[in-house]
């Protein structure tokens, strides 16, 4: 597969110049993915709600790759709090509890002060 780019429909993406997703061969490049819904274009202020956004909004970009959460290999979160990131572990233990990838926690700021977390992972098919 040659280089494609993947888009979510967030605006976001035209107005920065970024793509939600770039498969390279085998490799699929998630951007930074935070918990808002693309369709509403809204946001919950609940940090888990936004974690279990997140990972809906990986999700679908990982399937129009071709691919789904199980072939992520590295996974970076990023809280502005980082006593919060223990909250969060239910819910990616939930997603990514039986897939284990190598993953990083960052606590710094995000582009908008609504978010609470935001995700970024690396996927890895066979398809390359």
């Amino acid at each position: 597969m040659a280089r494609t780019l993947i888009s979510s429909g967030s605006t976001f993406e035209e107005r920065i110049g970024y793509s939600r997703a770039v498969v390279d061969r085998e490799w699929i490049f998630v951007s930074g993915t935070t918990g808002f819904n693309y369709e509403s274009m809204a946001i919950s202020e609940d940090l888990l709600e936004q974690t279990e956004q997140c990972l809906r909004n990986i999700e679908a970009a990982l399937r129009q790759a071709g691919a789904s959460l199980k072939d992520v290999v590295r996974v970076t979160y990023v809280l502005p709090v980082a006593a919060d990131f223990e909250k969060c572990w239910p819910v990616l233990r939930r997603y990514f509890g039986e897939i284990r990838p190598a993953a990083m926690m960052i606590s710094a700021g995000l582009a908008d002060p609504r978010m609470r977390i935001e995700i970024e992972v690396t996927a890895r098919t066979a398809q390359g």
